[in-house]
């Protein structure tokens, strides 16, 4: 749940900031108009539900679309959205969901259940290369229609006995709580398929998007801002009060800082480390910190020679101290991870396997590294330590693996849809890398790196693991599950394809006269009940 802290004095931060290019700062809206600018650093790469992988990316989609059901503001229970009500078998295999009558697309078409069929078989069809079509392995032969081994969609867990009704069969029982968090995440949001057959992938531009949220998308200048505007033919378009949001493109955390303070912007996505100590002291209500789900840990390609070997793996991962960077580099409320899985949403599965990662080691570190043929770091190969920006914790960790173990890596930067894509790619080295689950399901975040997952950056493949998933997600049990699920986990963490660094945290400001600013934990928004007070904007002209 977002929380407000009215804080004393507080220590520097170091904020880590998603790289980009902004060409113009926003010109600010007329007195008294309800146009909410809110900060975006990332240029989307596409629009499209079935195509977008970054949170930047959906930050935009759910104000256009939605769902059968969408995430409670504040990380509560789903609500509902297209379908008005569900039904659940006694057994949890089947869940009927009715749609509501007035369910229509921004064009004016009724939203019918063979539109979301339509949808669901678009994002698990194989040439649609979905990066985010795990999602709907719940559901039964989903799995096998994705990797080619069935050819029919109608054998997949999906009907629509008439145009109102959608009724979802799954693989394994699995009670609402759990499985209508798939239900709710991205890649389940419909497109119009009569839009999409037609413009193809020109679809996603304004003036083409149909969508089915309270807001149509009107602008999208590349790299300035993307502006949507109410859907007249949104089931509650009554209840909108914003006349427009507007996505404004920013470099980084100082930029937007800046816009923030000269009222070009009302919602920011991270302060400067130089300025929260003043926002804390001078305008706290203005100062918001949010404990995340999210882990960021460093991906050791395992195509390298070096990095082959385990040994190295978990030389560079002890040689961490996580506790100093989060503590002398970050100061804004991240934690040491000592495991992959949030603990937010660890259900039981994390730190409690048989194996504990241990803590910062660097004699244990200098041991394995010379049993794997590199003591003191001689003759260890030149390696790239890659990232989208995050500069002091990139330098802080080439300091550690230079003091500890006497080996030099080389920083490399990228903009950050080319650095995932070069992760997923192999072309990299070692990449820090942001986990932000799409579900509160460990098992969801655990299945990208079973071996043939597309979002299993390290390309580890381990039969061991694979198998422990495998059982897992075909557990009746939900304990059966949990306990196969920390041995998964401990297994990925003794052999090291990865080194977990720190469990996040979201610093931001927003102006005071922003009313109903709902995100939860895992960068969900919910824009249903935004509206600003100007007049309170007007008290707020002289900023720190």
């Amino acid at each position: 749940m977002l929380s407000q802290e009215r804080w004393g004095a507080l220590p520097l931060v170091a904020v880590l900031a998603l790289a980009g290019c902004a060409r113009r700062e926003p010109t600010p809206p007329p007195a008294g108009q309800q146009v909410l600018r809110i900060s975006q650093r990332n240029e989307p790469g596409d629009l499209d539900p079935a195509i977008a992988s970054l949170p930047d990316e959906f930050f935009i989609i759910r104000a256009l679309s939605e769902g059968l059901v969408v995430p409670g503001p504040d990380g509560g229970a789903v609500l509902e959205a297209a379908a008005e009500r569900w039904e659940v078998t006694p057994d949890h295999l089947s869940y009927t969901f009715r749609l509501r009558p007035d369910e229509r697309w921004s064009n004016g078409e009724p939203l019918t259940a063979e539109d979301f069929l339509e949808s669901f078989r678009r994002v698990l069809s194989p040439g649609t290369a979905a990066t985010k079509a795990s999602l709907f392995l719940p559901v039964k032969n989903a799995r096998d229609y994705l990797s080619g081994r069935i050819e029919d969609f109608g054998s997949v867990g999906f009907k629509a006995p008439d145009s109102r009704t959608i009724v979802v069969t799954l693989g394994r029982p699995m009670p609402p709580a759990e499985f209508l968090l798939y239900a709710a995440s991205g890649p389940w949001i419909p497109v119009n398929p009569r839009t999409v057959s037609h413009l193809g992938r020109q679809w996603t531009r304004p003036g083409n998007f149909v969508g089915n949220g309270a807001y149509a998308l009107t602008e999208w200048l590349p790299n300035q801002r993307i502006t949507v505007k109410p859907n007249p033919f949104y089931r509650g378009a009554a209840q909108v009060r914003l006349a427009a949001i507007q996505f404004v493109r920013f470099d980084d955390e100082d930029s937007e800082e800046r816009a923030y303070r000269a009222g070009q912007v009302d919602v920011t996505m991270k302060v400067p480390s130089e300025r929260i100590e003043t926002y804390a002291r001078e305008r706290p209500a203005e100062l918001h910190r949010e404990p995340l789900a999210e882990t960021r840990y460093l991906s050791f390609n395992t195509r390298r020679p070096a990095l082959k070997d385990p040994r190295v793996r978990r030389a560079l991962s002890l040689a961490l101290d996580r506790r100093r960077i989060v503590n002398d580099v970050l100061r804004g409320g991240q934690e040491p991870a000592g495991q992959l899985i949030p603990a937010a949403i660890s259900s039981g599965v994390s730190g409690k396997g048989p194996f504990q990662m241990p803590e910062h080691n660097p004699a244990e570190a200098r041991r394995l590294l010379a049993a794997a043929g590199y003591p003191g770091g001689l003759n260890f190969p030149h390696l790239e330590l890659a990232g989208w920006s995050s500069t002091p914790v990139l330098e802080a960790i080439q300091a550690m693996w230079k003091n500890e173990l006497g080996i030099n890596v080389a920083i490399v930067l990228r903009e950050a849809r080319s650095h995932v894509a070069a992760l997923r790619s192999g072309d990299y080295d070692i990449g820090l890398f942001t986990l932000i689950p799409d579900v509160a399901d460990p098992i969801s975040i655990l299945e990208d790196f079973t071996s043939h997952s597309p979002n299993n950056l390290p390309h580890w493949s381990d039969a061991i693991y694979d198998g422990l998933i495998l059982e897992a997600s075909a557990a009746g049990d939900p304990a059966d599950s949990r306990r196969l699920l920390r041995r998964a986990e401990s297994r990925l963490l003794a052999e090291a394809p990865l080194a977990p660094v720190y469990f996040n945290s979201k610093n931001w400001v927003m102006g005071t006269y922003v009313h109903g600013w709902r995100e939860d934990a895992l960068w969900t928004r919910n824009y249903g009940d935004l509206w600003m007070d100007r007049a309170g904007a007007a008290a707020e002209q002289r900023r720190p």
